[in-house]
């Protein structure tokens, strides 16, 4: 009951109420119900008051010197209020790019892959945009393509990059190639002598789209002091502000950026599109410009996954026990250099797998080619080592004659273990536990194919299209475990900021979470919420939109937002909480000793001691008063990999994720059919439950497309994109979905906020490795490549 002193507060010591919605508890989504019923606005659905629209020219050829570009018809059109090219850009600074500055913000002198932007067109209609882009008259001098090692690393090849600074060379033995990672340690050559079985392979891996189904789009508003407020979907608020300033010729406060709704990402959103193509053509016009690509257009408009071609070497001996691994990745990172740097770091470190193995030699490379520029995408370049160590492994097993998950098991590393570049794993490494767990899960039930009366063909390798009856069907079961880092890498200052503020609305404290943190998809803005309430216990949580007003966020990429950001909107709210905890005593510390003796917490809208005695009513303790906090926050630093060994503390923290797979081949039609995928992964805390299955479940289908249907297909002659639409590049839909049962088991990280682990990417490095090992063991075909095409099942694909 209430115990009113002569301040006039109400002094409760009653039994404290736990606050609801807090961490470890399954709170629905803000943004979920406008999202399903259609109400949720994305970029591409803003609107202003006469607002232009934008288009762009693009290259119709992927590699051409330009002899001439002619824009006097483009100009003449009725509706047009500005055509722009190279020399129309307003400062010296011209380029831009993640991590190297080489992507023309328009192509000048040449275009170096299929679709790279021309010119830039604003008209009051988005058809006369359109029309007015085509009547722009470009003069091509085509030249030869490099699309592939051979012809990039040639001795009289061609350079893509013919003026590339030496900086960024010193460590490559060519400048078609931007990046180089080698890892040594041990001697493999005597361990190579203890090997009884030694198992060699080559695997291929294709060319992957994020295929979000938002495309690019983006408002560009200027403003009455010379600035332009930009609002876009994105992954990375600050560093776009960081990439379109200095080419508009403005300060970075001058480029105001907010977040606009994001119709997913999965890294293809943390390059520039249409950024700074909006803003040029709004500072140019006076006038707002809205830019929305369409689907064939935003094929052109973002990265891929890199393909890759991985050759590796294994022994073991006799009992089982790996020797050594030897290992050369190629990753194909296309016109310019995006985040390929980084993704040769991720693939070189993580390319021995879940494993220990001692001694190990390894050389992964990006190299500068005429195709598609790819940088970014969930698994970021752990997804193809995973793909080809785990085919190894099954090739290994089967050599000493071994269960493949007991061999896995047998040589599955473990707290402890040092990675092959000689950092420690300093946390739960539960490798082996999970293969126990995905391996006991029960296997879906067998089907009975004798009548095919009845039979649901959406069930049947086909499915609708209705080509089989369960003629031919064989079934398959495959394994897989993979191991992905968390957070940015290699010495790279990933923080993140949050601003708190708590005070008393309508008779209730409320608390206001700000961050930059891009919302794509991941339930972000759900988890900052929880995390409030559990910190300040507090029910009213407001999330404030991203924008650049308040400090970067990093990107929403790397499995890093919930540790980073999370752990940032922890700072804050622990520093909120003394200093609200530093007003009670101020007004209430003489009326009762706890104020002053006991361990305090806010839960339910009081304050309450340890022990549950109730002390105070948020309420009343901030009246007339608000506390606000903004503060960065990092994790524990990494280092960057020698460049000549690869050793150093190149990551943060890992996870793991392992797969089972049962699929159903008709080996007639080379059709396949995904039953089940079942997953087991350690996220550390599941600080939603709900939100961590729908990560795995959604990284799983993922890994799934790559693996059976999936890839961009380039000309190998003319390195132009073959099927830039969603009628040819094909995606895994609800009737290619199989059942997703998931274990999911939680050992905290000690140095992690709340024990948690990232969980968006570890799911999809093993779900594609799993599927191919249950399709060979359905057909016992080697399958070295991704995706399995009907011709690699058949026979046919030498002629196809």
């Amino acid at each position: 009951m209430a115990d009113t002193r002569t301040t006039g507060i109400p002094f409760n010591v009653t039994q404290r109420s736990r606050t609801k919605g807090g961490i470890g508890e399954s709170t629905l989504r803000p943004d979920g119900t406008l999202k399903v019923t259609g109400e949720f606005a994305y970029s591409s659905d803003m609107w202003h008051e006469d607002m232009l629209w934008g288009q762009i020219l693009r290259s119709p050829v992927a590699h051409a010197e330009i002899v001439s570009i002619d824009t006097g018809e483009a100009l003449a059109t009725p509706g047009v209020y500005a055509v722009l090219t190279y020399d129309d850009l307003p400062t010296d600074v011209k380029n831009y790019g993640l991590e190297i500055q080489d992507t023309p913000v328009l192509a000048h002198g040449k275009v170096r892959h299929h679709g790279e932007p021309v010119a830039l067109v604003a008209a009051d209609h988005p058809e006369t945009a359109r029309r007015a882009a085509a009547k722009i008259k470009v003069d091509y001098r085509e030249l030869p393509v490099i699309t592939d090692e051979a012809s990039a690393t040639a001795p009289d090849a061609i350079l893509v990059h013919e003026n590339r600074d030496d900086h960024h060379i010193g460590h490559v033995p060519h400048p078609n190639i931007v990046h180089r990672q080698p890892i040594v340690r041990g001697n493999v050559e005597e361990a190579r002598k203890r090997a009884d079985f030694i198992v060699e392979g080559d695997y291929y891996f294709g060319m992957q789209d994020q295929a979000f189904l938002g495309p690019e789009s983006g408002l560009a508003v200027p403003a009455e002091d010379g600035g332009v407020d930009l609002y876009v979907a994105t992954q990375w608020l600050h560093s776009d502000l960081k990439q379109i300033a200095p080419v508009l010729g403005l300060p970075e406060d001058k480029v105001r950026m907010t977040l606009s709704g994001v119709g997913g990402a999965f890294g293809g959103r943390e390059d520039l599109s249409m950024q700074i193509h909006a803003c040029l053509l709004a500072l140019r016009t006076g006038k707002p410009v809205k830019i929305v690509y369409n689907r064939f257009e935003s094929f052109f408009g973002h990265v891929h996954r890199h393909p890759a071609k991985l050759h590796y070497e294994h022994g073991a001996t006799k009992d089982g026990k790996i020797t050594h691994m030897t290992c050369r990745i190629v990753l194909d990172g296309g016109a310019y250099a995006s985040a390929s740097p980084a993704v040769v770091g991720n693939a070189s470190s993580l390319s021995v797998g879940p494993y220990v193995i001692d001694d190990v030699d390894i050389e992964a490379i990006a190299l500068y080619s005429n195709n598609p520029p790819c940088g970014a995408m969930r698994g970021f370049g752990a997804v193809q080592a995973c793909f080809a160590y785990e085919a190894q492994m099954d090739k290994l097993a089967d050599e000493v004659g071994m269960d493949r998950v007991a061999f896995r098991q047998l040589n599955a590393m473990e707290q402890g273990t040092l990675m092959p570049t000689g950092q420690p794993v300093d946390s739960p490494a539960p490798v082996a536990e999970l293969l126990r767990r995905i391996k006991a899960m029960p296997m879906p039930p067998e089907r009975q194919w004798e009548s095919s009366e009845g039979a649901d063909v959406r069930q049947l390798p086909g499915g609708l299209s209705n080509t089989t009856h369960g003629e031919g069907v064989v079934r398959g079961v495959g394994y897989a475990v993979g191991i992905k880092n968390v957070g940015f890498s290699e010495g790279f200052d990933d923080y993140s900021t949050a601003r708190v503020r708590m005070e008393v609305v309508g008779g209730e404290p409320v608390v206001t979470v700000h961050t930059a943190m891009a919302e794509v998809g991941q339930g972000g803005i759900t988890v900052h919420a929880q995390i409030a309430r559990t910190e300040l216990g507090v029910t009213q949580v407001t999330i404030q939109p991203a924008d650049t007003q308040v400090g970067s966020a990093g990107s929403t990429s790397a499995s890093r937002q919930t540790y980073v950001t999370g752990g940032a909107v922890k700072n804050a709210c622990e520093l909120v909480r003394e200093k609200v905890l530093e007003i009670g005593r101020r007004k209430m510390g003489t009326y009762h000793p706890a104020w002053a003796t006991a361990e305090l917490l806010l839960e339910g809208g009081k304050v309450v001691t340890d022990g549950g005695e109730v002390l105070g009513d948020l309420v009343d303790i901030l009246e007339g008063e608000a506390v606000e906090v903004e503060e960065e926050w990092r994790h524990r630093p990494t280092e960057p990999f020698d460049l000549r060994t690869g050793q150093g503390n190149g990551h943060v923290q890992y996870s793991f994720a392992a797969h089972r797979a049962v699929v159903e081949v008709d080996t007639e039609l080379g059709l396949v059919k995904v039953i089940e995928l079942a997953c087991a992964q350690d996220v550390g805390k599941a600080l939603n439950p709900l939100s961590v299955i729908g990560q795995i479940q959604g990284g799983t289908i993922q890994g799934l497309g790559i693996a059976v249907m999936e890839e961009i297909v380039v000309d190998p002659k003319t390195a132009k994109v073959r099927n830039p639409s969603f009628t040819d590049y094909l995606l895994p839909t609800i009737l290619d979905t199989p059942t997703i049962p998931v274990d999911v088991l939680e050992l905290a990280d000690e140095h992690a906020p709340y024990g948690l682990r990232g969980i968006g990417e570890a799911p999809t490095l093993s779900s594609t490795p799993a599927v191919l090992a249950a399709i060979r063991n359905a057909t016992g075909l080697e399958l070295d490549r991704t995706p399995v095409r009907p011709e690699h099942l058949t026979g046919t694909a030498a002629s196809a």
